[in-house]
């Protein structure tokens, strides 16, 4: 198991788990604003080809692979905490069998 946080160290995540949902928040709302404004300018604008869809694609998919590094698999995240513990614990069983190899090989 991992050791429990101190005060500080819960205040520092939490700090840098809400900026990080802030700013995707953000992003989220610039992607809507601007692709808006985009598809009107496609639409009434500039010609009849629907063209804002290829900005609308691109900027979708960096948007989505935002939110899975922020909301997924972020610090503090539920699976990515999972990952280092499961991790950390692999690391110190390795580290424990380099320690006292006879003990680990016993029958």
């Amino acid at each position: 198991m991992s050791s429990p946080l101190s005060p500080e160290e819960i205040e520092a995540l939490a700090r840098r788990r809400a900026s990080a949902k802030l700013g995707w928040y953000v992003h989220a709302v610039a992607f809507v604003l601007v692709n808006a404004a985009l598809f009107a300018m496609s639409r009434y604008a500039f010609g009849t080809r629907p063209w804002s869809v290829y900005p609308l694609l691109g900027w979708g998919l960096g948007l989505g692979l935002h939110g899975v590094s922020v909301f997924l698999l972020g610090s503090g995240s539920g699976l990515r905490e999972r990952m280092v513990q499961r991790e950390r614990e692999a690391l110190q069983r390795a580290q424990a069998q380099k320690q006292d190899p006879q003990r680990h090989n016993r029958p």
